[in-house]
């Protein structure tokens, strides 16, 4: 990435700096210093940290087992970010957040964690095609539910999904989500109705938020 020169962090302590050096892994390494180095200028040193911390989550588990990576990433994000709604964060009443600015504000909602846990999975090596962002009906009540976001891992497209959901401390399968309803699905590359059924649709033509945090994150170093 061009558009944003790579600075120092002024904070940074020699073990900070030894820190980045070991995360020199088969990443894209200039690109993750950008997000650090963004961080940094954006947000203030306490969202620097987070994202230092997230850089070397992802160096410490790249190439793990999956269950190890979903586990690792679903703990990750719903131990450190706090659950807020979009007027709360942004004064907007539904804005997505890319991870730097989700880990940025260190809160955010349902889709934030999503699409925070989605990108870091694929930064560790995990195939994109295993996993999707799940917009679901959350029963919160005997006749009552809440639109929600979820991220669900596939290990065969036909699979019934294992679920990372910010409510829940652990990733279960869906089975044990009787809650959750889905109404449809999508990644980067395809979009699905319900819980299995495919369409010819562009995700990032049929969803416009989509497209466009996938945009800002490209702008902020995050293009696995």
């Amino acid at each position: 990435m061009t558009q944003f020169l790579m600075t120092r962090l002024p904070f940074a302590s020699g073990l900070l700096l030894a820190s980045l050096v070991l995360l020199g892994s088969s990443l894209a390494e200039t690109d993750l210093d950008q997000t650090q180095s963004l961080a940094q200028q954006q947000y203030g040193s306490a969202a620097a940290q987070t994202v230092l911390a997230w850089r070397q989550l992802i160096h410490e588990t790249h190439g793990a087992s999956d269950l190890v990576m979903l586990n690792q990433v679903n703990t990750f994000f719903n131990r450190r970010m706090q659950f807020l709604p979009d007027m709360v964060v942004w004064g907007k009443e539904d804005y997505w957040a890319t991870p730097l600015e989700f880990m940025g504000r260190g809160a955010g909602d349902c889709e934030d964690f999503s699409i925070a846990k989605y990108m870091t999975l694929q930064l560790m090596g995990m195939n994109k095609d295993k996993l999707r962002m799940i917009y679901v009906r959350a029963q919160t009540g005997p006749n009552t539910s809440v639109a929600h976001m979820v991220l669900g891992y596939y290990q065969q497209p036909t699979d019934a999904p294992l679920i990372l959901d910010n409510l829940i401390g652990s990733v279960r399968p869906a089975s044990q989500r009787t809650d959750l309803t889905p109404v449809y699905s999508f990644n980067d590359t395809g979009l699905w109705v319900g819980a299995s059924t495919p369409t010819n649709a562009d995700p990032t033509t049929r969803l416009s938020k989509w497209r466009d945090v996938l945009n800002r994150m490209h702008h902020e170093g995050i293009s696995p």
